[in-house]
């Protein structure tokens, strides 16, 4: 029997709670409604929002707090696009003055091919993030050493990549991920590279504790059925996790007993 303390332990970030272990974003979609039914289709609580191409200020323009009620799902501005550690904090304080959001999404990127996170460059706005009273979840490489830092800064959620952003490779290294969640006192959470639902799935057999994914919803052929299918994916993994999976054998080992046979 499965330990009910544990599937009902719930995520907490920022000091909130949230029983969805999903997140999704709002980039690549065809239309905002698309991108509202994607999201009651995976049950996700919280949105990413890419301050620097996704209109939630400019009243005159089709805007996506028409679609989201940000009163209902939590806005979690995130600083896609930003290079240096300058424009993210920059566009962090406008997204705080504009609709008042504290708990942010922190991205740095390193170069334009590989969307790879600029750890320097990461760990000065994390810094001042965090002492301007910023709630901070950082994107960041697959690095144990570089998580378990960024957490004693500060960081209420640590995102390592599971593969480069919009790639859709899946978890290419299983192996740092665990040790990263081993270490954390934070929740973690794979950020980028997902690409279907067992991609979801293994992250959370991993132990993640949540998943961040856009493209991989955004870009399929149907994105709502596949938001369905990355929520029960998702609910599954963690589902596997707590309840501990058997252990790897070379060797075949029959499911019936093999004395008192006729």
């Amino acid at each position: 029997m499965l330990n009910s303390q544990k599937i009902d332990d719930p995520l907490i970030i920022a000091g909130k709670e949230y029983s969805s272990r999903l997140i999704i974003g709002t980039g690549k979609y065809d239309s905002y409604q698309q991108n509202a039914d994607a999201l009651n289709a995976a049950g996700s609580e919280i949105i990413t929002v890419a301050i620097r191409r996704v209109n939630v200020m400019d009243p005159d323009q089709e805007n996506l707090v028409d679609f989201i009620d940000p009163k209902e799902v939590t806005f979690l501005p995130n600083t896609a696009g930003c290079f240096t550690g300058e424009d993210a904090v920059r566009t962090l304080r406008l997204a705080r003055e504009a609709g008042g959001w504290n708990l942010v999404k922190l991205e740095v990127l390193g170069d334009q091919k590989t969307l790879y996170p600029n750890m320097p460059e990461t760990f000065t706005a994390a810094e001042l993030l965090l002492k301007d009273g910023f709630d901070v979840m950082v994107y960041c490489n697959d690095d144990p050493i570089a998580c378990k830092t960024l957490e004693e800064m500060g960081c209420c959620a640590i995102m390592p990549l599971g593969a480069p952003i919009g790639s859709g490779l899946g978890i290419q290294n299983p192996v740092n991920i665990r040790l990263i969640i081993e270490g954390a006192n934070v929740p973690v959470l794979v950020d980028a590279g997902v690409g279907t639902a067992s991609d979801a799935a293994l992250a959370m057999e991993l132990g993640c504790d949540a998943i961040i994914m856009n493209t991989a919803i955004a870009a399929a052929k149907d994105p709502v059925r596949m938001a369905t299918a990355m929520k029960h994916a998702v609910i599954a993994g963690r589902e596997a996790y707590l309840s501990g999976r058997m252990a790897k054998k070379m060797y075949a080992d029959p499911s019936s007993p093999l004395g008192g046979l006729i």
